[in-house]
Protein backbone atom coordinates (compact mmCIF):
# COMPACT_ATOMS: atom_id res chain seq x y z
CA UNK A 1 0.00 0.00 0.00
CA UNK A 2 2.94 2.50 0.37
CA UNK A 3 3.58 2.33 -2.90
CA UNK A 4 0.52 4.11 -3.80
CA UNK A 5 2.29 7.03 -2.15
CA UNK A 6 5.77 6.10 -3.86
CA UNK A 7 4.63 5.41 -7.68
CA UNK A 8 2.67 9.15 -7.60
CA UNK A 9 5.24 11.59 -9.35
CA UNK A 10 3.67 14.21 -8.14
CA UNK A 11 2.41 13.30 -4.30
CA UNK A 12 6.19 11.80 -3.95
CA UNK A 13 7.68 15.47 -4.97
CA UNK A 14 5.40 17.06 -2.35
CA UNK A 15 6.70 14.53 0.36
CA UNK A 16 3.58 13.54 1.67
CA UNK A 17 4.39 10.03 3.14
CA UNK A 18 2.22 7.17 5.06
CA UNK A 19 1.95 6.07 8.27
CA UNK A 20 -0.46 3.64 8.38
CA UNK A 21 -2.85 2.20 5.63
CA UNK A 22 -5.39 -0.51 5.87
CA UNK A 23 -8.78 -1.75 7.21
CA UNK A 24 -10.46 1.32 4.87
CA UNK A 25 -8.23 3.94 6.81
CA UNK A 26 -5.18 6.16 6.07
CA UNK A 27 -3.23 8.44 8.20
CA UNK A 28 0.02 10.07 6.34
CA UNK A 29 2.08 13.03 7.29
CA UNK A 30 4.23 15.83 5.26
CA UNK A 31 7.35 18.01 6.84
CA UNK A 32 6.50 21.30 5.17
CA UNK A 33 9.11 23.35 3.61
CA UNK A 34 9.43 26.70 1.59
CA UNK A 35 7.98 24.82 -1.41
CA UNK A 36 4.79 24.14 0.31
CA UNK A 37 3.88 27.49 1.02
CA UNK A 38 1.92 30.07 -0.94
CA UNK A 39 3.02 34.00 -1.01
CA UNK A 40 1.83 34.86 2.04
CA UNK A 41 3.88 32.23 4.30
CA UNK A 42 0.85 29.71 4.03
CA UNK A 43 0.01 26.03 3.10
CA UNK A 44 -0.61 26.13 -0.13
CA UNK A 45 -4.23 25.36 -0.77
CA UNK A 46 -3.21 22.59 -3.33
CA UNK A 47 -0.98 20.79 -0.86
CA UNK A 48 -3.77 20.64 1.36
CA UNK A 49 -6.28 19.08 -1.21
CA UNK A 50 -3.72 16.92 -2.54
CA UNK A 51 -2.86 15.42 0.56
CA UNK A 52 -6.71 15.00 1.37
CA UNK A 53 -7.30 13.21 -1.50
CA UNK A 54 -4.57 11.03 -2.06
CA UNK A 55 -4.58 9.59 1.69
CA UNK A 56 -8.72 9.30 0.71
CA UNK A 57 -7.76 6.99 -2.09
CA UNK A 58 -5.17 4.94 -0.14
CA UNK A 59 -7.85 4.34 2.07
CA UNK A 60 -10.61 3.23 -0.47
CA UNK A 61 -7.51 0.99 -2.09
CA UNK A 62 -7.24 -0.93 1.16
CA UNK A 63 -10.60 -2.05 0.80
CA UNK A 64 -10.24 -3.14 -3.40
CA UNK A 65 -9.99 -6.45 -4.51
CA UNK A 66 -7.03 -7.71 -6.94
CA UNK A 67 -7.44 -5.69 -10.33
CA UNK A 68 -9.21 -2.94 -9.17
CA UNK A 69 -7.88 0.71 -8.45
CA UNK A 70 -10.23 3.98 -6.99
CA UNK A 71 -9.77 7.19 -8.86
CA UNK A 72 -10.90 10.56 -7.56
CA UNK A 73 -14.81 11.06 -9.15
CA UNK A 74 -15.43 14.19 -6.72
CA UNK A 75 -14.14 16.17 -4.19
CA UNK A 76 -15.34 18.78 -1.81
CA UNK A 77 -12.58 20.81 0.56
CA UNK A 78 -13.38 23.03 3.25
CA UNK A 79 -10.16 25.51 3.99
CA UNK A 80 -10.85 25.83 7.94
CA UNK A 81 -8.33 27.80 8.69
CA UNK A 82 -5.01 29.33 7.74
CA UNK A 83 -2.14 26.32 7.74
CA UNK A 84 1.11 27.37 9.16
CA UNK A 85 3.89 25.01 10.69
CA UNK A 86 6.10 22.60 11.01
CA UNK A 87 4.29 19.04 9.67
CA UNK A 88 0.52 18.21 8.15
CA UNK A 89 -1.04 15.08 9.32
CA UNK A 90 -3.83 13.82 7.42
CA UNK A 91 -6.45 10.91 8.72
CA UNK A 92 -8.66 9.87 5.78
CA UNK A 93 -11.46 7.10 6.66
CA UNK A 94 -13.91 5.17 4.00
CA UNK A 95 -17.14 6.30 5.03
CA UNK A 96 -19.00 3.98 2.27
CA UNK A 97 -17.54 1.07 0.34
CA UNK A 98 -19.24 0.22 -2.86
CA UNK A 99 -18.88 -1.70 -6.23
CA UNK A 100 -18.51 1.38 -8.14
CA UNK A 101 -18.56 3.50 -5.83
CA UNK A 102 -16.35 4.58 -2.67
CA UNK A 103 -17.41 7.59 -0.42
CA UNK A 104 -14.59 9.19 2.07
CA UNK A 105 -13.44 11.75 4.28
CA UNK A 106 -10.38 13.26 5.05
CA UNK A 107 -9.52 15.43 8.06
CA UNK A 108 -5.94 17.34 7.82
CA UNK A 109 -4.17 18.80 10.67
CA UNK A 110 -1.32 21.18 11.11
CA UNK A 111 1.07 21.29 13.84
CA UNK A 112 2.49 24.45 15.02
CA UNK A 113 4.94 24.64 17.88
CA UNK A 114 3.44 21.39 19.49
CA UNK A 115 0.24 22.27 19.05
CA UNK A 116 -1.96 20.30 16.34
CA UNK A 117 -4.80 22.11 14.88
CA UNK A 118 -7.74 20.83 12.30
CA UNK A 119 -6.73 23.11 8.98
CA UNK A 120 -9.19 21.35 6.41
CA UNK A 121 -11.86 19.08 5.73
CA UNK A 122 -12.56 17.06 2.60
CA UNK A 123 -15.14 14.59 1.08
CA UNK A 124 -13.77 12.56 -1.59
CA UNK A 125 -16.12 10.23 -4.13
CA UNK A 126 -13.83 7.64 -5.77
CA UNK A 127 -15.20 5.64 -8.94
CA UNK A 128 -13.56 1.74 -8.54
CA UNK A 129 -12.78 0.49 -11.88
CA UNK A 130 -10.21 -2.29 -13.78
CA UNK A 131 -6.82 -1.56 -13.30
CA UNK A 132 -5.43 -1.38 -17.16
CA UNK A 133 -2.20 -1.60 -16.19
CA UNK A 134 -2.61 -4.91 -14.22
CA UNK A 135 -4.67 -5.77 -17.60
CA UNK A 136 -1.69 -5.05 -19.98
CA UNK A 137 0.85 -6.68 -18.23
CA UNK A 138 -1.39 -9.88 -17.79
CA UNK A 139 -3.26 -9.24 -14.48
CA UNK A 140 -7.09 -9.75 -13.53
Amino acid sequence: MAAIFRSAPFVAALGIEPQAIGDGRCVSHLELTDMHLQHNGYVHAGVLATMADHSAGAAAASLLRPGQIVLTAEFKISLLRAAQGERLRCDAEVIKPGARVVFAESTVFCEHGGAEKMVARASISLAVVPDEGATAQGGE
